[in-house]
């Protein structure tokens, strides 16, 4: 039964995150002095010492995070590990697409580094402050969900941003609109429905701007076929076509993250295990309540590298 890695999104940071990597191994902490070396600045020193409201900042927790996914892997990597040989596809979240694309050689560390730096930077500034919001609409149907949003809209976007499975939904768009469509949610019988503390309004249409930033920068970086096939988050279909991959990235922008049918995806062709690569355990949560078969694992300090190692032969 064939093996999938998963790649966590923003939220899954932390301060500390991966210094337990960097200081077991070489390979691991070149990754951050990478990153470092792409920015021009010391981001491993905000990683690992914070603060962490800086840390947070969509500009600055986009590259960490992808910095302590692929140090897990050059860490698996140094022991001889070969993701091409033992694992079928990759997939991230959100963000995290990035993180399983440069861990699978579509781009360069230190392009997906600047590439992630640009997109938090575009994500952030396509929405003045404040006139956008996202909220988690908890124990509802999508269909529900979908009426509320378009109901509230009336003009204006709100939308999923998020199909993250188990019952979890986000939304996105105006302000007004989306604590509209959350009050209607809750009438239409939500269990929970919460504004996010969020800096934009992320995977909506008002990401437009953002998408065509990301349109240009994703044309001035060199591309490699990935050496294992990558699900996409906008398709929900696996694709090693750079062009392609280049054009879901910018469509990822604007569009849903479908988590719950790519964990089902997983299920339907194959797939037994999926393991978390970097920092927290967001990921394998969610795909415990989407598909109770596939076993999770997660794969970003020292010793879960030797589990990981153990475990995969």
């Amino acid at each position: 039964m064939a093996v999938a890695f998963t790649f966590p999104g923003q939220g899954s940071q932390a301060v500390g995150m991966g210094k337990d990597l960097a200081d077991a191994f070489p390979e691991a902490r070149r990754v951050f002095e990478e990153v470092d070396a792409a920015l021009g600045e010391k981001l491993s020193k905000l990683i690992w010492e914070g603060p962490e409201e800086t840390l947070t900042l969509t500009a600055n927790a986009q590259p960490a995070l992808m910095a302590v996914s692929l140090a897990a892997m050059r860490a698996l990597e140094a022991r001889g590990f070969s993701l091409k040989d033992k694992v079928a596809y990759v997939a991230g979240h959100s963000l995290g697409e990035y993180s399983a694309l440069a861990a699978a050689g579509f781009v360069s560390v230190g392009d997906a580094a600047r590439l992630l730096r640009t997109r938090g930077n575009a994500m952030q500034a396509a929405v003045p402050a404040g006139e956008g919001a996202m909220a988690a609409i908890i124990g509802l149907e999508q269909a529900d969900v979908e009426a509320a949003c378009a109901e509230a809209a009336k003009g204006s976007v709100c939308q999923v941003a998020n199909d993250n499975g188990g019952g979890q939904l986000v939304i996105s768009g105006a302000k007004a609109a989306v604590e509209l469509a959350a009050k209607l949610c809750t009438e239409k019988g939500a269990k929970r429905a919460l504004m996010l503390q969020v800096s934009a309004p992320f995977h909506s249409a008002l990401m437009a701007p953002a998408a065509d930033i990301m349109r240009e920068a994703l044309t001035g970086v060199a591309k490699q076929a990935p050496v294992v096939p990558v699900v996409s988050n906008v398709t929900v279909t696996p694709t090693s076509d750079p062009d392609e991959i280049a054009r879901r990235l910018v469509q990822q922008v604007t569009g849903r993250v479908r988590w719950r049918e790519t964990v089902e995806w997983f299920g339907a062709n194959g797939v037994a295990t999926l393991y978390e690569v970097g920092a927290g355990k967001v990921l394998s949560g969610l795909a415990r309540r989407i598909n109770r078969d596939i076993a999770t694992g997660a794969i970003g300090t020292a010793a879960e590298v030797e589990a990981a190692l153990a475990a995969l032969g």
